[in-house]
């Protein structure tokens, strides 16, 4: 758990993914179409991903991917970035947290 804080905390944003994953794609387009350039853990592929996975259901990840952390904070899978996109609300997060200079 304490890496897994230290992997949110390092960056802007922060995408745990899954390369077989479909809505992981999606959620990774959304933010590389906006010019954010997000730390992106596919947990398919890292040596410890099963362990970061747990630590995600830990915190209350369900599903496990796509989840995003935007400013250190929590956003949530898929459902939840297209809810805040939707409403107009991701684009300011994104910019508070120094991640899109528009």
């Amino acid at each position: 758990m304490e890496n897994l804080q230290k992997m949110i905390s390092e960056k802007s944003v922060v995408i745990f993914s899954k390369n077989s994953c479909c809505m992981s794609h999606t959620v990774k387009t959304l933010f590389l179409d906006f010019g954010v350039n997000p730390t992106i853990y596919e947990l398919d592929e890292m040596h410890r991903g099963k362990e970061i996975e747990q630590a995600l259901a830990q915190l209350g990840c369900s599903p496990t991917v796509p989840v995003v952390f935007i400013g250190g904070q929590l956003v949530g899978g898929a459902n939840q970035v297209m809810s805040l996109h939707l409403n107009r609300s991701l684009v300011p997060m994104l910019k508070r947290a120094g991640a899109l200079w528009l």
